[in-house]
């Protein structure tokens, strides 16, 4: 019978990760979106997001590494 119940608890988990998947698919893709309609606009260039996501990585980093 705990067999039956580990069996159910590693499918409901697998279930729960496909769904995570895919709203991160959407989630990744509503930014993708965003983002390249301002750009499209001209409200920012492809160079002002890649300096702004590398100066965000490099806080991050610094702020897990305090």
């Amino acid at each position: 019978m705990q067999n039956a119940s580990y069996d159910w608890h590693y499918l409901d988990l697998a279930a729960r990760l496909g769904d995570l998947k895919d709203d991160q698919y959407r989630q990744l893709l509503a930014l993708s979106t965003l983002i390249e309609l301002l750009v499209d606009k001209g409200l920012l260039t492809p160079e002002e997001i890649r300096d702004k996501s590398l100066h965000m990585e490099a806080e991050l980093n610094r702020q897990l590494l305090l």
